[in-house]
């Protein structure tokens, strides 16, 4: 599978911090769930963010194009 050129640690760190806010899914390019989450009381009062930054732990957290991010680097 293709990686992203996104790095991971960004992703985490904005899905840890603003994750309320959707501010990784628009780092990553998925505009219009950053805008479901924002409009959804920051993704269904947290549960949303709080499965993406599980997601992005085990690494299955993909980009706009559907590529995994996994660099650290």
């Amino acid at each position: 599978m293709e990686t992203s050129d996104k790095r991971i640690l960004p992703v985490l760190l904005f899905c840890f911090f603003l994750g309320y806010l959707g501010v990784h899914r628009f780092y990553v390019g998925k505009i219009g769930t950053g805008i479901a989450i924002i409009l959804t009381f920051g993704g269904f009062c947290g549960i949303w963010p709080l499965i993406d930054l599980i997601l992005i732990g085990t690494g299955d957290f993909t980009d706009s194009s559907g590529r995994r991010i996994t660099q650290w680097k």
